[in-house]
């Protein structure tokens, strides 16, 4: 069943359908406050905080195709309202919820793995946060730039610059720090 459905359900009253969204989403909702919080334990509570959120306002929502974007925004604010509270929202642990896939690799592979994830993550804290936030959500949560754009409620172009100057700052970054491709060799 498609989030559509399950929020016509939960709009004609099955609470159990919300649920199903709860048990959808949590993953990706959580790597995303991860991501931006940067602690697993500031994550938990603005995850937490994103569906109290979502489940007081998913009636009133107009457009379920649109689903996407909106927990998403609703994440953001949460991440956002948290950081005007407590100050403690970075993106130090933008990596850090990706574990390292265990595919037989050499342990010295696993750790070459691991310091090129750190390596971007660093690289990724010298960027604004409008290109920070786009970066994420494009390469790590995979959202398309139309739902990208919906969620930071800025026009499409608008967040495909922010990409290509994100990009382009952090392949400026990686030249001033000496690091070539054939050196990381990750993809984002």
């Amino acid at each position: 069943m498609n989030d559509a459905a399950l929020i016509a359900q939960f709009q004609a009253g099955h609470i159990a359908a919300f649920n199903t969204l709860v048990k959808r989403w949590e993953c990706p909702i959580y790597n995303f406050v991860l991501r931006y919080a940067g602690n697993r334990d500031d994550a938990h509570d603005l995850c937490q905080q994103t569906f109290i959120r979502a489940y007081k306002s998913l009636r009133r929502l107009r457009d379920p195709d649109k689903f996407t974007s909106w927990i998403y925004q609703i994440a953001l604010n949460a991440c956002r309202d948290a950081a005007r509270s407590r100050k403690f929202i970075s993106l130090d642990a933008l990596l850090e919820s990706t574990p390292i896939a265990d595919t037989g690799a050499r342990p010295d592979a696993r750790v070459h793995e691991q310091s090129v994830r750190d390596l971007i993550n660093r690289a990724l804290q010298n960027l604004p946060e409008e290109q920070r936030l786009v970066i994420v959500m494009k390469e790590y949560q995979g959202l398309k730039f139309t739902e990208i754009a919906e969620t930071l409620n800025a026009p499409i172009n608008t967040v495909k610059s922010r990409m290509y100057y994100g990009l382009s700052a952090l392949k400026k970054i990686f030249d001033r720090w000496h690091i070539c491709e054939d050196m990381v060799r990750y993809e984002l």
